[in-house]
């Protein structure tokens, strides 16, 4: 079972994020934005530290992602490739399209730059949903070994967004996955 935070990293959320996995005893992987890698390194370096993936969300996540040219497309992975790689000493093995859109030049480019697309099994909507109960449900009905969860550690998208319930959601869900006698681990 694979915990997933996308369009990070947050300089307040992502820390608080990174406790409560340590509270479980749980592992995860964090699709991150170059940008905020560049802008947040140490808490980068942190999260690697704590035994946590750090994987490509391209540089900027630009809601036109799958629309721009392949070398568009190589540019925005490229260059976040080589900014983790700097700030972690580690190469990414995965990455996930903003919105999980693909673009048909995206294969390609993936495979020159020895990328895997990564996507979900289940999704909590957690960036328009305020509901903690609701978005707890979508990714906990039917949970089964093997599942990727999403959830976002970025709040750029929703200013308004309760860090409170996500933090309470990550712990819920935490919980029923320990309950299953499964464990949560990064990708990998």
């Amino acid at each position: 079972m694979s915990l997933t935070f996308d369009d990070g990293p947050h300089s307040n959320l992502t820390p608080r994020i990174l406790d409560v996995l340590d509270e479980h005893d749980a592992k995860a992987s964090f699709f991150c934005v170059g940008r905020l890698v560049k802008e947040h390194a140490s808490l980068v370096r942190e999260m690697v530290e704590r035994g946590h993936r750090v994987e490509n969300h391209t540089w900027n996540h630009p809601n036109y992602f799958a629309f721009l040219s392949p070398s568009g497309l190589e540019a925005q992975i490229r260059r976040t490739q080589t900014i983790i790689d700097q700030v972690t000493g580690r190469t990414p093995m995965y990455f996930r399209a903003p919105a999980g859109i693909r673009s048909p030049w995206l294969d390609p480019v993936l495979h020159r730059l020895r990328l895997r697309l990564v996507s979900w099994t289940r999704r909590g909507f957690d960036t328009v949903e305020k509901g903690r109960t609701r978005i707890y449900r979508r990714l906990v009905k039917n949970l089964a070994p093997g599942d990727i969860l999403l959830l976002h550690d970025g709040l750029a998208r929703n200013s308004n967004r309760d860090p409170a319930v996500l933090l309470d959601v990550v712990h819920r869900v935490l919980d029923e996955i320990q309950n299953k006698g499964m464990a949560a681990v990064p990708l990998g």
